[in-house]
């Protein structure tokens, strides 16, 4: 019998029958082609290409001033290297909200230009014409409640959403709407792990959390927090799998060192 293990691509068909049978969905981020390659050959199930490339690759305040071009830029670096995992791309501030028309168009471009396989908004009730205009177009949409970093200028802050009743109640409504108008999943962002857990066993759809507790569907976090990469940023959802700064920051001052001292290159590292 052939050793070679056919890979099998994740879909959102897949994801809907992981949930249904317990298994987590692992879920991250990736921005380039190096990256991806190594995130998608661990066996990730989902790659979001997410609107935090503002934060992390370009070194924005806030996910608010990345553009169009750019999220596709990053899409298509992604999408290169991916040969399992699920693609999906940030709709990024200001190409869906308000204009469904604006939205549909946004959503294409970035399908025909990135070769992504789903998009992602932020928001409910108020963005659901956007988000029926894209699923018309056949494109895969997941929706993102709770804390939506696009709207921080809104909450101003990014403390944990949907503690009291009201907001709590406005956010449940609003998964059920995500899931009624056709949404292949959810991300649930810093909320208490209780409304979480709640809103996952309503849905039917794949709920993925971020600082939303352990009984959600499955998680996703920013690859660069993961690996140690980031330093700042130190939430108490964020579980530090490496501390990549360290490691880099050494081989970069071996390397300086190498070369002022003149240890690099050797005679044997020369043509």
């Amino acid at each position: 019998m052939s050793q070679h293990k056919e890979v099998k691509l994740v879909t959102t068909h897949q994801m809907l029958a992981m949930k249904q049978r317990g298994e987590k969905i692992a879920m991250l981020t990736a921005y380039d082609y190096s990256m991806a390659q190594i995130l998608d050959g661990a066996g990730i199930d989902v790659l979001l290409v997410g609107d935090s490339a503002s934060n992390v690759m370009a070194g924005h305040e806030t996910t608010l001033p990345i553009t169009l071009d750019q999220m596709i830029y990053h899409a298509q670096s992604v999408v290169r290297a991916v040969k399992r995992a699920f693609v999906v791309v940030d709709l990024p501030f200001g190409s869906y909200q308000g204009n469904s028309s604006i939205a549909l168009q946004s959503a294409i471009r970035i399908m025909k230009e990135s070769g992504g396989h789903g998009v992602k908004v932020e928001g409910g009730a108020e963005i659901k014409e956007s988000i029926s205009r894209i699923l018309t177009a056949g494109i895969p949409v997941m929706g993102h409640l709770g804390l939506t970093p696009q709207s921080i200028y809104k909450f101003g802050t990014y403390n944990v959403r949907a503690k009291e009743e009201a907001e709590a109640n406005k956010l449940i409504e609003d998964a059920h709407l995500l899931q009624e108008l056709g949404c292949f999943g959810l991300v649930l962002e810093k909320i208490p792990a209780a409304l979480a857990k709640r809103v996952a066993q309503e849905l039917t759809i794949p709920v993925i959390g971020i600082g939303a507790g352990p009984d959600v569907d499955g998680q996703v976090l920013v690859v660069h927090d993961v690996l140690g990469i980031t330093k700042e940023f130190q939430p108490r959802f964020l579980r530090r799998y490496a501390e990549l700064h360290d490691v880099m920051t050494q081989a970069i001052q071996h390397y300086v060192a190498d070369v002022k001292s003149r240890e690099f290159p050797s005679s044997e590292e020369a043509y």
